[in-house]
C-alpha cells in the first residue's frame, strides 16, 4: 500500500488531498518537527535529504510535491485530474504544477525568512536586523508578491480553475502558494478571482477529508 510520509503542517498536505480526491487506499506514517522546526532525522532513512513529502509505494521513494503528484496521477489517476493529453489545458495544467514550487514559493519563503530573522533576532540587535530586513522586504520580496498574486488573478478571471474549466491536480498544487500568500503576503479583497478561487477548494469534501487525515495545517509561518 502505498505510504505517505507525512510531517506535519506541511507541503505533504496536498499529497494526502490528491489521494483523497482520487479515493487511493493509503497509509500514513507520521512524523513531528522539532522545536526548531526542521524535519526530524528519522525521514532521513526514507530520503537521504530528510524533508516531507516523500512517498513510498511498490519499491518506489518519490520525493518533491509535482514529482509525487505525477508519480499517482500517472499510477493510478485512470485519466482523473489531469486534462487530455495535447490540449491547450494539458499545457497550462503542466505549468502550474512545476511554477508552483519553481517560481511562486521562492518569493513566499523569503517574505517569511525575513519577517521571522527580527523576531528571533536577540533584543539588543533587534533594530539592527530590521534596518537590514525591512529594505529588502519593501524593495525586492514584496514586489515580487504582487506581480505573483496580480499574475493569478489575471489567470483566474479567464478560467474557474488554473488548468482551464476543471479542477486538476494542478489546483492542489497551487493550493500551497495561494493559502501562504493569503496568510502572510497580502493576497486580500483585492484579489477576488484568487480568493473565490481559495473558497471553492476548501469547500471540496476531500480537502477537508485530508485536513481530517493530516491534522492542524496553518502556512502563516
Amino acid at each position: 500500500m502505498l505510504t505517505v510520509h507525512h510531517l506535519n503542517n506541511s507541503r505533504s498536505q496536498r499529497v494526502l488531498w490528491v489521494l483523497e480526491e482520487l479515493g487511493v487506499p493509503y497509509e500514513i506514517k507520521r512524523y513531528q518537527r522539532l522545536p526548531s522546526m526542521f524535519a526530524p532525522p528519522e525521514l532521513r532513512a526514507v530520503h537521504p535529504l530528510g524533508k516531507s513529502p516523500v512517498i513510498t509505494d511498490n519499491g518506489n521513494t518519490v520525493a518533491e510535491s509535482g514529482a509525487i503528484i505525477e508519480y499517482i496521477i500517472d499510477t493510478y489517476g485512470e485519466g482523473r485530474l489531469i486534462p487530455p493529453p495535447k490540449t491547450p489545458e494539458r499545457l497550462r495544467y503542466t505549468y502550474w504544477l512545476h511554477y508552483a514550487e519553481g517560481s511562486a514559493m521562492s518569493p513566499l519563503l523569503l517574505k517569511l525568512l525575513f519577517t521571522m530573522i527580527p523576531q528571533r533576532a536577540p533584543a539588543l540587535i533587534r533594530p539592527l536586523v530590521k534596518l537590514i530586513t525591512t529594505p529588502v522586504l519593501a524593495t525586492l520580496v514584496d514586489p515580487q508578491l504582487k506581480q505573483h498574486m496580480a499574475f493569478w488573478e489575471g489567470e483566474l478571471a479567464k478560467s474557474e480553475w488554473f488548468a482551464g474549466g476543471d479542477f486538476t491536480a494542478a489546483d492542489i498544487q497551487m493550493s500551497f502558494p495561494l493559502e501562504a500568500a493569503s496568510a502572510r503576503a497580502g493576497l486580500d479583497q483585492t484579489y477576488p478571482n484568487a480568493l473565490a478561487w481559495l473558497a471553492k477548494i476548501h469547500a471540496r469534501p476531500a480537502y477537508k477529508r485530508a485536513l481530517e487525515q493530516g491534522g492542524p495545517y496553518t502556512v502563516g509561518g
